[in-house]
């Protein structure tokens, strides 16, 4: 004890120094925005590194799993090629001329860009998620981000190597959905506490909904095409005069255990995006 305090006392003098100069930095990063929003964006980099580097190594361990997820898929894959090609066969046979396919498909305006998630943030007042793909990849702010199970969010900031996505569980999140079976449109919004709970407005009473049924989206989002899984009803509640639901949705995607996304890239994002701005 004694060597440290003589340790101390003869180097107090460049002690002091070094303490004051870091007071110096803080203050001159916190009250000045450019070197703020430099400081922030390098420390995010970093952050976002070295749970990358963490993610690798867990995800050595899972690697099982993550095998047997990819080859189901790859089979559920295999058996849609499989059947679409009988019904391409059949049709031939019979004469009829096989529809073309829809123009998304046709002319590639729709690419899967795979990701990874690397870190996801359960602050409440923002939530988000980082994904090891940035400017370099293609990312752009507007894409709509997927998993294998259904929708997971907007990409909102880019920086070169990584990207940060609004999740549905966000209170900014906006998603344009629909009733898989009515069609009808309304919109997903997050109520707030459980990252699972999330709520179908703007559908009216007169449509008939239940538990069990299936929420996907409507296509009005330019981020995602129609009919990516969002949710699974849970519960319906109709207030006495009310004109539209309380509907109850549990995401399809599972955010706790979320490793694996695709990022969504529209080829037409920016012609749709200037027609609406000129609509509105």
């Amino acid at each position: 004890m004694r060597t440290i305090l003589q340790i101390l006392a003869k180097y107090s003098n460049f002690l002091v120094f070094i303490l004051l100069e870091v007071v110096a930095f803080l203050l001159f990063v916190t009250n000045n925005p450019y070197p703020r929003s430099r400081m922030m964006t390098t420390t995010n980099g970093w952050v976002a590194w070295q749970v990358s580097q963490v993610k690798d190594i867990e995800s050595y361990f899972h690697l099982r799993t993550v095998n047997n997820e990819l080859a189901q898929e790859n089979a559920l894959l295999r058996d849609s090629l499989t059947r679409l090609l009988q019904w391409q066969e059949q049709a031939t046979e019979q004469g009829l001329a096989f529809p073309d396919l829809p123009y998304e498909y046709s002319h590639l305006q729709l690419r899967y860009i795979p990701a990874r998630v690397v870190h996801l943030s359960r602050h409440l007042s923002r939530p988000f998620l980082t994904i090891n793909k940035g400017a370099r990849d293609s990312i752009a702010v507007g894409m709509g981000v997927r998993s294998k199970d259904g929708v997971v969010g907007i990409v909102t900031t880019v920086s070169e190597h990584y990207s940060l996505v609004m999740p549905l569980f966000h209170r900014l999140s906006r998603l344009s959905c629909r009733l898989s079976l009515s069609r009808q449109i309304g919109t997903l919004v997050w109520t707030g506490g459980s990252l699972r709970n999330v709520e179908l407005q703007d559908v009216a009473t007169h449509i008939e909904v239940h538990e069990g049924d299936r929420i996907e989206t409507s296509g009005l989002t330019v981020a995602f095409p129609a009919g990516i899984p969002v949710g699974t009803v849970t519960h319906v509640d109709v207030q006495p005069g009310a004109t539209y639901y309380k509907i109850q949705v549990q995401p399809t995607t599972d955010f706790e255990r979320l490793d694996y996304v695709q990022v969504i890239t529209n080829a037409l994002a920016t012609e749709q995006n200037e027609l609406n701005e000129r609509m509105d």
